[in-house]
């Protein structure tokens, strides 16, 4: 059984690991396992009667699979999906789901993010879905991500920042995102662009170390012929984290009014 104890205003969760032998060597805490660990922590929070908002991704997939086996034990909820793979994947773990365009608030969404800062800034979109992504994201009630260690930055950046953009404005498009500082490149090549769930193609950008990612993401959201982009900077609620087995919650402060 898990055990939850506070410290310095985190919740910290330690899921149990398999206990090794006497004098075996301890068991290894992969990556995917930690991924594992925070969307099982997670789901945790689902209750019955909600509508939920499902993500995309390896982290997601974890959190889709933990959802499909509680329905399974009598769980009573619905969903909404936000790419083609993760509907072919709840369906097939028997979730029930509504179509998106039937929905304009849910009770609670769970997605994997690619980075995110300690002020619950990420960067999301390496599945190239991150236009349903936050769609879902702002219509939800409440907003978790899920993420093992490694997304944990100090600065947004790293990580490629994916714009979702209309197939004919592409070299308007990259030349705006050239001159906001950014090194754009079409996701599977010219030759070959990915596709997005909606037809788009996607521009994988390169800012570097994101100093002001309010500003960037506003002037990327003013570019004629971008639909959308992986700056999520003010959806996400909560955040359940894993590194070595151990899964911190951490909350966005709530905002007092002026």
């Amino acid at each position: 059984m898990a055990c939850l104890c506070r410290m310095a205003g985190r919740h910290v969760t330690r899921f149990p690991c398999p206990r090794p032998r006497a004098g075996a060597s301890p068991i290894p805490v992969s990556q995917d396992d930690d991924k594992r660990a925070a969307a099982l922590a997670a789901v945790a929070e689902v209750r019955d009667g909600m509508l939920l908002g499902l993500g995309t991704g390896s982290t997601a997939a974890h959190a889709i699979a933990a959802i499909g086996r509680r329905v399974a034990e009598g769980l009573r909820i619905e969903a909404v999906v936000t790419s083609l793979a993760s509907e072919a994947q709840a369906r097939t773990a028997g979730i029930p789901l509504r179509p998106l365009e039937t929905v304009a608030t849910v009770d609670l969404a769970i997605d994997g993010v690619d980075e995110i800062d300690s002020a619950l800034r990420a960067i999301k979109g390496a599945g190239g879905a991150m236009l349903r992504e936050k769609i879902v994201a702002t219509a939800a009630r409440r907003m978790i991500a899920i993420a093992d260690g490694s997304k944990r930055v100090a600065q947004l950046g790293a990580a490629r920042l994916p714009v979702e953009i209309l197939p004919l404005a592409r070299a308007f498009v990259a030349d705006a995102l050239t001159r906001l500082g950014g090194r754009p490149a079409i996701r599977g090549g010219e030759d070959a662009p990915v596709r997005t769930d909606q037809g788009n193609i996607i521009l994988d950008c390169h800012f570097g170390p994101i100093g002001d990612p309010a500003t960037l993401a506003a002037c990327l959201s003013a570019i004629p012929g971008v639909l959308g982009h992986g700056l999520f900077l003010s959806e996400i609620d909560a955040l359940y984290v894993a590194e070595g087995g151990l899964v911190e919650r951490i909350e966005r402060p709530a905002v007092t009014p002026a």
